[in-house]
């Protein structure tokens, strides 16, 4: 499955799930001084995009080491998303990153895992050895990305009482319903290399 500049862009943006982390986001900024949220965030995100570019320009000599093919790569990436867009599905809530009171984030969990996952790891590995020669679009694509979760994470709390729980909620399923026709295409396209390019 090949991807654009802009496929590529929506899927990582899909992947990160700022706007499903908005519940996440507010919980964990309570216990962060206002005056501090914007730079928290922006650390937050920092470390999340260069933990995520480390692995998109790794991604060939990650797979060489391994001794793994792009196809096996490909079925994981999809499998691993699926996972994901069921979750966002049919979960609720984000307790699983919830944090002590007063605590102030660092790195967990919103730089990892909330942002820089194992989803996201596998998708920016998956872009960089399918095509590699568009590494710079990628890069670009990442970093678009990233300036959204960082905007998401900086207004979370604005945005959830202008939209409301029951909208975040309502995109955060309509983000996962896409993700999953993401998620099994990318399946598909590996399976497909495997029986019919098998070289």
């Amino acid at each position: 499955m090949d991807h654009t500049f802009v496929s590529a862009f929506v899927l990582l943006l899909l992947v990160l799930d700022p706007f499903g982390s908005l519940p996440i986001f507010v919980a964990v900024f309570k216990g962060v001084a206002p005056e501090r949220r914007t730079r928290v965030a922006i650390r937050e995100v920092l470390i999340a995009f260069f933990v995520l570019l480390g692995f998109m320009l790794s991604g060939e000599g990650f797979l060489r080491l391994m001794h793994l093919s792009e196809r096996s790569l490909e079925v994981a990436g999809g499998v691993i998303l699926m996972i994901i867009a069921i979750r966002m599905i049919f979960a609720s809530g984000g307790e699983i990153y919830a944090t002590d009171g007063d605590r102030e984030p660092m790195i967990f969990p919103l730089a990892v895992p909330l942002l820089a996952g194992p989803s996201a790891m596998a998708t920016v590995l998956l872009l960089a050895s399918r095509q590699p020669e568009r590494l710079a679009y990628w890069i670009g694509a990442l970093t678009l990305a990233m300036i959204v979760c960082g905007a998401v994470m900086v207004l979370a709390e604005p945005i959830r009482r202008w939209i409301g729980s029951q909208m975040v909620n309502a995109i955060e399923k309509l983000m996962g319903l896409v993700l999953t026709a993401i998620a099994v295409e990318m399946v598909l396209a590996g399976l497909k290399r495997y029986f019919f390019d098998p070289s």
